[in-house]
């Protein structure tokens, strides 16, 4: 029998093995099973029942990402909130691409897009629809992703190269600058998994005070 151990914040290890839960809690430590693909398959949603107003008000700019993995982990990743738009700007790679299927995994119908040569003319194009332009970027002057208030949509979302970030002209036409805390000795993350943390947040934070209000 495989026996592991977890410790108690500032505690000592303590015994994780089968029925620790149990003993301990009151649990079955065999209470959840993973749930199989059929009953997967029979939550998710359909083309056809999408509504708009089902959607995260977020048009998400992205400014020159280079990789198409992580264009399709972006799509993905937006399906999973049920984003309004991406638009894809620069040299960023746009479907239909077989290395960003293998991500996106048909995310890439759920999610409408375009593409826009200059990121900069994208947010410009967006803030005339009256919303503001958020850049999750590293400047002398941000905000925590997580301070955003439910007021503040429908808004728009930047995010830029994996190596040079957002670039100095799409941050021009920002309102203001997200951050990610990090308490390493590294102060970035990939695109995509950077994009993953605020996205959801913004999906929670919109999400939360929109059921509240019907």
């Amino acid at each position: 029998m495989v026996r592991t151990v977890a410790a108690a914040p500032g505690g000592p290890l303590r015994d994780c093995s089968p029925g620790f839960f149990s003993r301990n809690f009151g649990v079955s430590s065999t209470g959840m099973r993973k749930l199989t693909h059929a009953e997967i398959a029979s939550r998710r949603a359909t083309l056809e029942s999408i509504r708009p107003t089902d959607r995260l008000p977020v048009t998400v700019v992205v400014d020159n990402v280079r990789s198409l993995y992580n264009v399709g982990s972006i799509f993905r990743t937006s399906d999973g909130v049920l984003l309004q738009k991406l638009i894809l700007t620069g040299f960023t790679p746009k479907p239909p691409r077989r290395e960003i299927e293998k991500t996106a995994l048909g995310a890439t119908r759920s999610v409408p897009w375009v593409h826009v040569k200059q990121p900069r003319d994208a947010i410009i194009r967006v803030k005339q629809e009256g919303v503001k332009a958020y850049c999750l970027e590293l400047t002398d002057s941000t905000i925590p992703y997580y301070a955003v208030k439910p007021t503040d949509f429908p808004l728009c979302l930047v995010i830029g190269n994996e190596i040079t970030g957002v670039s100095k002209e799409a941050i021009n036409e920002c309102d203001c600058a997200l951050a990610i805390p990090q308490y390493g000795i590294k102060q970035s993350l990939n695109v995509a998994v950077a994009y993953g943390i605020a996205i959801f947040e913004l999906n929670r934070i919109w999400r939360s005070a929109h059921r509240l209000t019907q």
